[in-house]
């Protein structure tokens, strides 16, 4: 009988050992897990969030070439993904003269505005060289553009510039809230032989022999600029 207790006891003490041991090995694994994804979700929430603000710059391309398409009921519904409502976006031109446009509606009217008083049938916009920094909801961006406006079959309007970008996380949702453009050129390449390219090389020469008895000797030396309406 006093063999039977020391027994019970024996096992009783093992099981409780057992019980506390595989307790600590459970509680060590919850721990592991919760580290382990508190850290995945720290090391991925900032990629996935500069990918997501990334895309608003393809959208904005995409948008503006719908509009230089002649679709502009299209480009301010792409638009509409890419901006906050209230959003404020401002082009400088070569010559510093500057626009400032306050909803995505106005700047879609802006945009083809000038697309239509320039001529542009077609428009493409390459992006590049993306910096984005993220701060909690809110970033910056920064990216080159290289854009081609279609005038003819051997002529079009090619500008460089550089986008920066304020960008804010609303509701899960990335959007631009303030975008500023700045051209650092403007210039029309036109094929050899075409219409376009000695109505270009006429006024050159024109320029030319006009600054032999003329102190502006600067205007065969001007970019290009586009026509916009109301600005320039």
């Amino acid at each position: 009988m006093k063999k039977s207790k020391e027994i019970k006891q024996i096992a009783s003490n093992f099981l409780s050992l057992l019980v506390k041991r595989l307790s600590l090995i459970l509680l060590a694994g919850v721990m592991v897990i919760f580290v382990g994804s508190k850290f995945d979700v720290a090391s991925a929430s900032q990629p996935n969030a500069e990918s997501e603000i990334e895309k608003l710059a393809v959208c904005y391309a995409l948008g503006t070439d719908a509009i230089g398409r002649g679709n502009l009921q299209e480009g301010k519904n792409i638009y509409q993904n890419c901006f906050t409502p209230d959003a404020e976006i401002t082009a400088i031109f070569p010559n510093g003269a500057s626009v400032t446009q306050y909803g995505t509606s106005a700047w879609a009217d802006f945009v083809y505005s000038v697309f239509q008083g320039n001529g542009y049938t077609a428009t493409q916009h390459l992006l590049g060289s993306f910096d984005i920094n993220v701060n909690n909801n809110t970033a910056t961006m920064s990216s080159y553009l290289h854009a081609t406006h279609k005038l003819s079959d051997t002529s079009i309007d090619v500008a460089n510039g550089t986008y920066v970008d304020t960008v804010v996380n609303k509701n899960g949702q990335w959007k631009i809230k303030r975008r500023i453009l700045t051209l650092i050129d403007f210039l029309n390449l036109s094929s050899p032989g075409s219409s376009e390219a000695e109505v270009s090389s006429a006024a050159r020469t024109s320029n030319s022999v006009s600054n032999t008895f003329s102190d502006d000797s600067n205007n065969s030396k001007k970019p290009h600029r586009p026509h916009v309406p109301g600005y320039m």
